[in-house]
């Protein structure tokens, strides 16, 4: 059935209503993190898109305070797991516990059944324990024996690595990279961010002070409204469009052939839909423009690009494949 201006209007309409809780979510977290506007919004982007987020940058730049903000901000369930080399799955999700006065296992359950799970240093566990998430991440649900337990909706991980201090850590496998939705960089404050953080938070103690402005079931309800947020077949064909300039550039006469060795994955397109419409709904409006795919399209495909060893000797990462692609591929 097509989709007519009445049915954009209201929906229009409702993503006006519906967003203003998650601007406010905005505000509280504002509160206490200067600047970084762009990391507070892909993270309520990732909230409405139900989608997992990995977040790096060197330390000290309030990854992990970021997300206690956003957790704090919602009246729902937090945990917030320190990631070690000696950590083991059962730290995670959970394990048997035998009873010897009847002989029986017990299931105890881990810190991961909870809604939103800040996953700190994520690269610094091992392997076995990554697989562990990883199931929680993609089914949504936990395995301990013979029982396998579906997890609380909504179920969001955001996880924090350390660009520079490789000692100790096992990098991500690609399988699992590709899980989160995003992958955000957080970068230095300027001077003038810096001296209103010295300002805020130069002190013995400083207070992380946030209201709760929403509960799980207005997260549920809006991405109702974000699934009905209206995308046209070009901006459809647009999206399919990029994905494939990162796979098979020379189809469409890109100069970048040489720097790509593995291009995005099916998951990026959904991704950059998804994440598309949730931008739009924030902006109040029932339709996807353009500018919102390509908006996010950095934060959606910068980690699913494998550039060539070709192109690391000329110093190209795949921030310059994302830029190239936005630059030429056409805009409907």
């Amino acid at each position: 059935m097509a989709t007519t201006a009445w049915d954009i209007k209201h929906v229009s309409e409702q993503a006006e209503q519906r967003s203003e809780p998650f601007r406010r979510l905005l505000e509280q977290m504002h509160r206490v993190i200067v600047g970084q506007d762009a990391l507070l919004d892909r993270m309520v982007i990732g909230l409405l898109s139900n989608g997992h987020l990995l977040i790096e940058g060197v330390p000290g730049l309030a990854k992990t305070t970021a997300v206690a903000c956003l957790a704090r901000g919602i009246d729902t369930a937090f945990q917030r797991l320190q990631f070690t080399p000696d950590l083991l799955p059962a730290d995670l999700i959970g394990t048997l516990i035998y009873r010897p006065n009847d002989g029986t296992f017990v299931v105890q359950k881990g810190p991961i059944f909870s809604n939103i799970i800040l996953a700190d240093e994520i690269n610094r566990a091992p392997a076995k324990v990554q697989s562990a998430l990883l199931e929680a991440m993609q089914e949504r649900q936990v395995t301990i024996g013979r029982e396998t337990f579906p997890l609380d909706d909504p179920f969001l991980v955001l996880a924090t690595q350390n660009p520079i201090e490789q000692e100790g850590t096992y990098p991500l496998p690609e399988a699992q990279v590709d899980r989160f939705m995003m992958k955000l960089l957080v970068s230095y404050p300027t001077r003038e961010e810096e001296r209103r953080i010295l300002d805020r938070m130069g002190s013995t103690s400083p207070a992380i002070d946030i209201d709760p402005v929403m509960s799980p079931s207005d997260i549920l309800e809006a991405r109702k409204i974000v699934d009905e947020i209206y995308i046209d077949d070009k901006i459809k064909d647009y999206i399919v469009d990029l994905i494939f300039a990162t796979r098979d550039p020379a189809a469409l006469n890109l100069p970048i052939a040489d720097w790509i060795q593995y291009g995005a994955s099916p998951r990026a397109t959904l991704a950059l839909t998804v994440g598309s419409r949730a931008s739009a709904f924030m902006a109040g409006r029932g339709y996807v423009t353009p500018q919102d795919v390509k908006t996010i399209a950095p934060d959606v495909l910068r980690h699913r690009i494998i550039v060539t060893y070709e192109a690391e000797a000329e110093e190209k990462t795949s921030e310059d494949v994302i830029r190239a692609v936005l630059d030429h591929v056409a805009v409907p």
